[in-house]
């Protein structure tokens, strides 16, 4: 068994690169796993990479734009 790092909502924010209250959205709109230890929330490492890994969107290919002719 692998054991998983849990994280603060603060750490998870520091990775984040946002503040804590979107972590905290995500955990209550249950977006993101989480793990109750008794009254504290704690996201695992996993979790916030699967996360970002999910909303991570890959670049489009732009077509080459035609040479116009001069005038």
């Amino acid at each position: 068994m692998t054991v998983d790092r849990l994280l603060t909502v603060q750490e998870v924010a520091e990775r984040l690169g946002t503040g804590v209250r979107f972590p905290r959205r995500l955990i209550e709109e249950r977006r993101i796993t989480f793990v109750k230890v008794g009254r504290h929330v704690r996201i695992p490492e996993s979790a916030v990479n699967a996360f970002v890994d999910a909303h991570t969107v890959q670049p489009v290919p732009l077509r080459p734009v035609a040479l116009r002719g001069a005038a």
